[in-house]
């Protein structure tokens, strides 16, 4: 069986927008000449005709940042608020 080439495609899901309205309605990631991208879209609808459409917002992805051991508070240590 052939591998499929995601090259220039990408994928989006219904996102669970919880309590905030400003999330996007759909999260996923589409592939650009072979880098990934984050994707984002939200469901507007036209001021003019009234006609939906989704707006499209793509970014570079987030790295995850690695905890160090040097990074963790100590146990002892006094945290303020």
């Amino acid at each position: 069986m052939a591998q499929y080439d995601d090259n220039n495609s990408g994928v989006l899901f219904k996102n669970d927008k919880g309590t905030n309205p400003a999330r996007p309605d759909y999260t996923g990631e589409v592939d650009v000449e072979g880098k990934k991208y984050r994707l984002a879209a939200w469901i507007k609808e036209s001021q003019k005709t009234g006609n939906k459409f989704l707006s499209l917002k793509l970014t570079e992805p987030q790295e995850q940042q690695a905890v160090t051991e040097d990074a963790k508070p100590e146990a002892d240590e006094e945290i303020s608020f």
